[in-house]
């Protein structure tokens, strides 16, 4: 494997990042390598763990389907340059929902999840809200979360039909996120930033 640097100008495919095996985990953004920060801290696995087990009660038994990172999700310009050759942009959200069965393979997710959360570190802060923003407006994820563990608040970017994001609705510890784009679900933030024991 080539030695790679976050930072460095070489473009990579992910036919390449599949033959990667120095036990790091790699996102990709249009070709440029970027080295995930560190396992996650104990707070960021509560709140994951919290909104995924909500997420997949309520899913079960339904076409939707939610998984939780490690997932890689490869955004294609179109399904006919989908070749592992071809595509250069592999992440890995924190939390995915996938209601096209098509999209899905034993690799992950192939196309836009319509719903992707994402729960800020201080590592992973700066990439979530301004380059994995933009990523995911470009490909039209429908919905972005962010998670802030500290003041415990949840955007939620909507996907308007301009293609960008509006203004997101900012929840608290306190609120309930409705969630049309799943039916009806509302999710009680109550049982997501529950006290820290």
């Amino acid at each position: 494997m080539p030695q790679l640097k976050p930072h460095n100008n070489e473009r990579y495919t992910y036919a390449e990042y599949l033959a990667w095996d120095d036990g790091k985990r790699w996102e990709l953004i249009d070709g440029h390598a970027t080295c995930m920060s560190p396992a996650p801290g104990r707070r960021h696995q509560d709140l994951s763990g919290a909104l995924f087990h909500l997420l997949y009660s309520w899913l079960s038994g339904k076409p939707c389907r939610v998984y939780a990172a490690p997932f890689d999700v490869r955004f294609v310009e179109a399904q006919d340059t989908a070749a592992d050759d071809y595509i250069d942009t592999v992440v890995q959200p924190d939390i995915v929902v996938v209601c096209d069965s098509i999209k899905l393979d034993d690799r992950g997710c192939k196309g836009s999840p319509d719903l992707i959360i994402e729960i800020l570190s201080p590592s992973t802060a700066r990439m979530d809200m301004t380059v994995k923003f933009e990523l995911y407006q470009r490909y039209g994820v429908r919905e972005y979360w962010i998670v802030h563990p500290n003041d415990q608040t949840i955007l939620v970017f909507k996907l308007l039909e301009s293609g960008l994001y509006g203004v997101p609705d900012r929840y608290c510890a306190e609120d309930t996120i409705p969630v049309p784009l799943l039916g009806d679900l509302r999710i009680d933030l109550t049982r997501v930033f529950v006290p820290v024991q």
